[in-house]
């Protein structure tokens, strides 16, 4: 039975991604904060002690709150710098996915889109994109497959935290909605149900239409 590892997956997108893959029989550990907590590089130690190897990875993970630059301290850049970019790094270099496998980033859509209230993840999870871009080259040696999914607003506490109201912003969007959080999941189950792999190195803008860019 293949075996997945899905970061953040107590709850919202991670939650949904486990659901999903629970019900094609992946052996899913979903595991949460306390179980690894990327902005302790500590933790990240420990959890890779226990967690050598995985067919699937899924790196996800929430980020900060809303913060006007000028008042951003060298602490808050210290703590995403680690959760938002060395402690998927150090996951990368120590865990083995095996040939054949898949590796999923639940980025964000400021990576394309930057939001100046989200500076910090909008640099931080950019940033991260572009090292798991290098590495889909090698990655694909092995037939395993690296997908960005930059979700939009879906239906998470954590878009009910950045936005103040939640119906009028809806009425905003193209499709008068926030999309779901198993929605990405079903999506995921999909690629992995279907044995989908020369769909690696990409980023897939999942956001209901709402964004403006074309790349």
């Amino acid at each position: 039975m293949a075996r997945a590892i899905i970061l953040g997956g107590s709850r919202g997108i991670g939650k949904a991604i486990s659901d999903a893959l629970k019900s094609i029989d992946i052996d899913v550990f979903a595991a949460s904060k306390k179980d690894i907590n990327t902005s302790n590089l500590g933790s990240v130690k420990e959890f890779l002690e226990k967690n050598t190897q995985t067919d699937i990875l899924v790196l996800n993970t929430g980020g900060p709150a809303p913060i006007p630059f000028n008042t951003i301290t060298e602490d808050d850049w210290n703590l995403y710098h680690n959760q938002l970019f060395v402690g998927f790094c150090t996951i990368l270099q120590k865990i083995k996915v095996n040939d054949g496998g898949y590796i999923f980033l639940i980025s964000s859509s400021v990576i394309k889109e930057p939001n100046a209230k989200l500076i910090i993840s909008s640099a931080y999870r950019a940033a991260f994109a572009e090292v798991f871009k290098v590495l889909s080259k090698e990655y694909a040696q092995k037939n395993i497959s690296c997908i960005n999914i930059a979700p939009g607003p879906i239906n998470t506490d954590r878009t009910r935290e950045l936005i103040d109201n939640v119906q009028e912003f809806e009425k905003t969007l193209p499709m008068k909605r926030l999309g779901e959080p198993e929605e990405i999941g079903n999506f995921v189950k999909s690629i992995v149900e279907n044995n989908i792999k020369y769909l690696s190195g990409v980023t897939i803008n999942f956001d209901g239409g709402n964004s403006n860019y074309i790349f």
